[in-house]
């Protein structure tokens, strides 16, 4: 058993999403959003280096020694599948490790606007959930994908780096491959995906030009493309798309989002009225005929006030499904206002009167 494994099971006895690990200080839990040090001792570079070192492999330690950041994940018997990220910095090594349920949740179960369990009957097309690290962007995908796979014969194909979720093969066919282990990168990946028949493909992270331009193409040749992206909200999604692209490519880019792209679910994590878990908030939109016309017409910062006109079709913005839930007592006022984009709106509601002056 790993010496690391001890800290893991105490994480997982108290719920913890993440694990942290860096020189100088003790080792961290993040709980319901917090981070907070644990009861130890500031670790030491060379004790930080032993433990991390005892679950990697020959050739990821070789790999690290060399100057890599390491992506990958880790299986503790008896604690848990982890999503380990190493790297190092000014004061030495460091690692965060996020534990990753063996259970992937039934889309129910995540409290989440059922329109987006719709996007999971698309046939062909883009779907995007962004959000910044941590915001529950992989469970949702996960869930959209075990929804498909456990009703729909299809062939599934997964890039990700690392692979997090485990999805058997149900009545779908599920290939699951990693970056770094199966293919080089996302890319590359998206270029063999597109000869083994897919009928559906999860992009883990569109994170360059050539990753975008390749599940673009996916999409648009008659695939399901699910993507993530880190981004904050859908406009600011639709220009990270354009932005990535070469100057050249940007016309057909418009032309791709405004007849390819369904949908784009934005998420954010928020502590739960009770402070005991977090609330997952989204942002929904989905394309209609005014918002292809919009981006058509490159005025992207016009769709937030479609996004609002839309509540019918199940859109909504961040600040409202925000609003709701406060309204509901279901979320941290307090909490609620550091999200919102429009803080006036929430000021009314916050106990904690610093964080307005702070602002």
């Amino acid at each position: 058993m790993a010496r690391i494994d001890a800290f893991l099971k105490l994480g997982r006895e108290q719920g913890v999403s993440d694990i942290h690990f860096a020189v100088g200080v003790p080792p961290m839990f993040r709980m319901h959003g917090d981070l907070m040090p644990i009861k130890f001792r500031d670790l030491g570079d060379t004790e930080l280096e032993t433990y991390l070192f005892e679950i990697l492999t020959k050739n990821q330690r070789d790999r690290f020694k060399a100057g890599e950041d390491l992506d990958f994940s880790y299986m503790s018997e008896g604690v848990g599948r982890f999503r380990v990220n190493l790297f190092r910095k000014l004061s030495g090594i460091g690692a965060v490790l996020r534990h990753i349920p063996t259970e992937i949740p039934a889309f129910n179960t995540l409290n989440l606007p059922r329109v987006i369990k719709s996007f999971a009957e698309f046939r062909q097309g883009m779907v995007l959930v962004t959000g910044a690290t941590g915001t529950g962007k992989s469970t949702t995908l996960a869930s959209l994908l075990h929804h498909i796979n456990s009703t729909r014969q299809e062939n599934i194909i997964t890039l990700e780096d690392p692979i997090e979720f485990i999805h058997p093969s149900q009545k779908s066919q599920v290939i699951q491959r990693e970056v770094g282990t199966h293919v080089n990168s996302f890319s590359d990946g998206l270029r063999a995906a597109l000869r083994e028949d897919p009928d559906i493909i999860l992009v883990g992270e569109m994170r360059d030009s050539e990753t975008i331009s390749m599940a673009m193409l996916a999409a648009e040749t008659g695939h399901l493309v699910f993507g993530t992206l880190h981004t904050t909200s859908a406009t600011k999604s639709l220009d990270r798309i354009m932005d990535a692209l070469p100057a050249d490519q940007r016309e057909q880019g418009k032309i791709f989002l405004a007849q390819h792209l369904h949908a784009v679910v934005t998420q954010d994590l928020v502590r739960s009225a009770d402070g005991k878990s977090r609330k997952a908030i989204v942002e929904i939109m989905i394309m209609n005929n005014a918002i292809s016309n919009l981006i058509m017409s490159d005025k992207t910062f016009q769709i937030p006030n479609q996004i609002q006109t839309g509540s019918g079709t199940g859109m909504q913005l961040k600040d409202q499904a925000l609003l709701d839930a406060i309204m509901a007592k279901e979320i941290d006022p307090d909490h609620a206002y550091l999200y919102a984009n429009d803080k006036k709106l929430f000021q009314k509601y916050v106990t904690d009167p610093s964080l307005i002056t702070s602002q």
